[in-house]
């Protein structure tokens, strides 16, 4: 296979990693955002444990990823991992955002898109 073909995938795997993370942690503050019954109920609950399910088969794809991608692409697709918090807060919790996080946003994908033009 070719090595800039199998680069690209894993370089996929990584950012399919950053985006089932972001949704874990999704899914662990709507658990926090609930009341549980008790101290065990909070830790033992479907969201909580779903959501580490789910973030630990993130690290499963990260370790995955880092066999073939080049060490300087980890902090740039790590770095998108805040806009898709950000929509998925938007979309899934209904959170409000202010012009200073949609001006955060814009300076990492400009980040990203100087990354990418380099």
């Amino acid at each position: 296979m070719n090595e800039k073909y199998e680069t690209l995938i894993y370089t996929g795997f990584l950012f399919l990693s950053v985006i089932i993370s972001a949704f874990s942690q999704i899914i662990l503050k709507k658990s926090a955002q609930k009341t549980h019954k008790n101290f065990i109920f909070e830790y033992l609950n479907p969201y909580v444990v779903s959501g580490y399910f789910i973030f630990f088969a993130a690290v499963f794809l990260d370790m995955l990823a880092l066999k073939k991608v080049p060490v300087s692409y980890i902090p740039v697709v790590e770095s998108s991992s805040y806009i898709f918090v950000f929509i998925f807060s938007k979309i899934f919790l209904k959170e409000q955002f202010s012009a200073i996080k949609l001006i955060s946003i814009i300076f990492i994908l400009a980040g990203i898109a100087i990354f990418v033009a380099g």
